[in-house]
């Protein structure tokens, strides 16, 4: 599942603090306007199941565009020409202020998050600048193209021809991509910013989530192998923490304070990986009481880390060195505690798995065995409770059938007591309806940890953007203690011109969805949760095949590159379709899938290495003078010592000429070897094996002009049926010691280097499919349907 919020400013693709492994989500949590529009309920209580963002808040300017969230289709839409008055009239020129847009698009996404799990979930973007503002501001081409991409507007959404107002439109079989442009921040009644929304519908929720513990205060640690994101340790006591784990090797184990844990406490530890680096947090339930606090704000970094040293980079070494029955097996239980491969060898004592856990509020680390049963172990798959996940739904909802939101009521879910004194009830003196709404507005903005809080509440509720909803949920504005009721004299068409007003922007009734009750999550809570899967669909790996691949043959000490005819969409599905599930697994099993930065420095490799995931052996690797130890998986291991050395890390007996054919015939294997490949067998750099230290290294781009290029080349035939000319293409240095690393296991290599230039090209495509840098999709590198 790939995934990105709606903004992508390039100063979000880095961060000062490896602590925190997503520094794009940071930067948009900023933009998220506390004060108005806030999540989940509106300065007069309602129901408000969306968030308002404005980068302009933080300085990043008219010109940063929307962009869908995720490869998606087009439920409905609407273009507007001009913004629409709410009714404020201009002091200076006594004329409606055009202060509102009506504009919007609905998106429907489905794909995998996970192996097996198909998820559905919906995004819509409103209150979209209209065109004529635009074309003021960022005017665009005057030519535009039929579909969108990173860098422009498509004609649908550049078509005024609904008027100023513009009307809602189906989508019919019109798709968006994402990072696509959808368009720039518009207002509503004179605040500018984006209505964003995330949502299921409730066929969709149950189908995903009642395989999900979401809320559940003892959750289960699941059989399956439905893992990622990042690993859980539910510990129960008494347990004691030791300054050392006994009888292993000392260097793997930094001496720490030790201690213990209590008879009836709880300790829940969170770990994550990022750029090498371990990290913890902790929260405790004392005594069984069922109030779970935060230990550590801050994330503790493992005690192993230093200048010198990084826990992950040597995970391969670790795994090597304390688990000799199966390193395989024990380089799982070091990433997740578990393992997650089929037909485990490890059993029992053989799997003792020590880390370093916080367990008070000083974040003070002692070392335990997380093997046990005892301690379960669960990921962000199981949407753990301690973290914030809550489901709202009929039994435990805030919200009334008018979708007012009782105060107390919201105060029990969170949990937090309000520092000002309690408000009267809403029944025992409706006068004082101002009071109650502001003290509730109060509470939701400024009490300490109701914000954080509320972001893991899933709600079921219905649309505002549903009219079949508008009379049960705004009826009581007419009452005779209402906001228009008190007005009846002095506005009596008050509440008739803001059910009008409304309708302008209201669109869910001409769609599937009309009338129904939806799960609503917090946005950013959602998209920062599903952007630690990881896992990819079919479509998304085959959208890592460039459309043309690139060629390159040897001509005594030059290079040729011929492009070669497109990459069919159906042909690359296939091959992806036939690839996915394992070359996922290796994914998640060696941390590659941990960034999208990682995957497409992988995929840059393997891709080429596969001749474009069509055969896992060296094409003619038969007649190679080092046959029979020619290259075999995905990432092509050659000569008997790179076999055996995986054999050995598998734990396979016999000698590797029983099981070298394997990585040929047997995808998994094939998978698996080039993740190993990939963690273990550079040569050393700062004392460590592992390409992940490349592939953490955010890619600079240079443009480069290749000559001799065929555009009309047949990879079999070996023949070019046209002139040749000159090609632009991108190149990396960063990417190039990656590939480096594969192909010599050295990084740092100077020599010529055979097939960097196909390489380079699906990395490009890679890095337009599955990271947050923005290449444009349109250009020649990237697969679409």
């Amino acid at each position: 599942m790939i995934i990105s919020p709606p903004f992508l400013p390039a100063s979000g693709l880095t961060a000062n603090d490896v602590s925190k492994p997503d520094p794009m989500m940071d930067l948009i949590d900023q933009f998220e306007i506390g004060h108005h529009g806030a999540w989940p309920v509106t300065f007069d209580r309602r129901s408000h199941c969306a968030i308002h963002l404005n980068p302009r808040a933080q300085g990043a300017g008219q010109a940063e565009p929307v962009r869908a969230i995720a490869d998606g289709d087009v439920v409905a839409y609407r273009v507007s020409r001009d913004a629409v008055p709410d009714g404020t009239v201009d002091p200076q020129t006594g004329q409606p202020m055009l202060n509102s847009n009506t504009g919007f698009v609905l998106l429907k996404h489905k794909t995998d998050a996970g192996d097996g799990r198909t998820i559905t979930y919906y995004s819509l973007y409103m209150h979209l600048l209209d065109m004529t503002s635009q074309e003021h501001t960022v005017p665009q081409p005057n030519d535009p193209p039929e579909t969108g991409s990173a860098n422009a507007l498509p004609r649908w959404l550049l078509d005024t021809a609904g008027g100023k107002d513009g009307v809602v439109q189906m989508g019919g079989t019109k798709k968006v991509y994402r990072k696509d442009m959808l368009g720039y921040v518009g207002q509503h009644q004179g605040v500018a910013h984006l209505h964003f929304e995330i949502f299921m519908a409730d066929g969709d929720f149950t189908a995903w989530f009642d395989k999900v513990q979401i809320g559940v205060k003892k959750p289960a640690q699941l059989t399956t192998s439905d893992y990622w994101g990042h690993s859980y340790f539910v510990i129960s006591g008494p347990q004691e923490f030791y300054p050392q784990p006994a009888n292993v090797d000392e260097k793997w184990f930094p001496r720490v304070p030790g201690g213990s844990l209590g008879a009836g406490d709880t300790l829940y530890v969170e770990a994550w990986f990022n750029k090498g680096q371990r990290f913890t947090r902790a929260w405790i339930d004392k005594a069984g009481s069922g109030n779970v606090t935060l230990l550590t704000p801050d994330p503790i970094a493992d005690p192993y880390d230093s200048a010198q040293k990084r826990y992950e980079y040597d995970l391969y070494d670790r795994a090597m060195a304390l688990y000799p029955a199966c390193p395989s097996d024990g380089y799982e239980m070091l990433r997740f505690g578990r393992i997650l491969s089929d037909h485990p060898t490890l059993t029992g004592a053989a799997c003792a798995t020590w880390i370093a856990v916080p367990f008070d509020e000083s974040g003070t680390l002692g070392y335990v065995n997380i093997a046990p049963d005892a301690i379960k172990k669960l990921s962000d798959a199981d949407f753990p409770f301690f973290t914030g996940w809550q489901k709202i739904d009929g039994d435990n909802t805030p919200f009334n059938d008018a979708g007012r939101c009782d105060y107390a009521t919201l105060c029990g879910l969170t949990g937090i007591q309000d520092s000002l004194p309690s408000a009267q009830p809403l029944e025992a003196d409706p006068n004082n309806n101002n009071e109650v709404n502001l003290q509730l507005a109060s509470y939701v903005q400024n009490t300490d940890g109701v914000n954080e809080t509320l972001r893991g509440m899933v709600f079921k509720a219905r649309s505002e953007w549903d009219p079949s909803n508008n009379e049960e949920r705004y009826k009581d504005l007419n009452d005779p203690y209402g906001f228009f009721g008190k007005q009846k004299d002095t506005n009596p068409d008050g509440y008739t011109k803001f059910t009008d007003f409304l309708a302008k922007f209201q669109f869910l009734d001409k769609t599937p969805l009309a009338g129904k009750e939806l799960w609503f999550f917090h946005p950013l809570a959602f998209i920062r949760h599903f952007r630690k899967c990881g896992w990819l669909s079919v479509r998304e790996l085959a959208q890592c095949l460039p459309r043309k691949v690139i060629d390159q043959t040897r001509n005594g000490v030059h290079q040729t590159v011929y492009p070669t005819a497109t990459l069919r969409w159906g042909v690359a599905h296939g091959r992806a379709d036939r690839f996915a599930q394992y070359i996922n697994s290796a994914l998640r099993k060696y941390g590659i899938s941990l960034s999208g930065l990682r995957t497409a420095y992988f995929m840059g490799n393997a891709i080429q290495e596969t001749i474009y995931l069509s055969r896992t052996s060296e094409l003619g690797g038969a007649q190679a003078h080092y046959a029979p130890w020619y290259g075999r998986g995905v990432i092509q291991l050659t000569f008997e010592e790179n076999y055996k050395r995986y054999g050995d890390f598998r734990k396979w007996s016999g000698p590797p000429s029983g099981y070298r054919d394997l990585l040929e015939t047997d995808l998994s294997a094939a998978c698996d070897s080039a993740g190993f490949y990939w963690v273990s067998c550079a040569k050393p750099v700062n004392n460590t094996h592992n390409i992940n230290i490349e592939a953490d290294k955010l890619p600079r781009f240079t443009a480069t002009t290749l000559i001799n290029v065929c555009p009309d080349y047949d990879y079999h035939s070996k023949s070019c049926r046209t002139s040749l000319s000159r090609m632009d293409f991108l190149a990396s240095a960063e990417f190039e010691r990656s590939a480096r690393a594969v192909n010599t296991g050295n990084p740092n290599s100077t020599g010529t280097l055979n097939g960097l230039i196909p390489r380079t090209n699906v990395f490009v495509a890679s890095i337009a499919k599955l990271t947050d840098i923005l290449i444009d999709y349109n250009d020649a590198y990237s697969q679409k349907e």
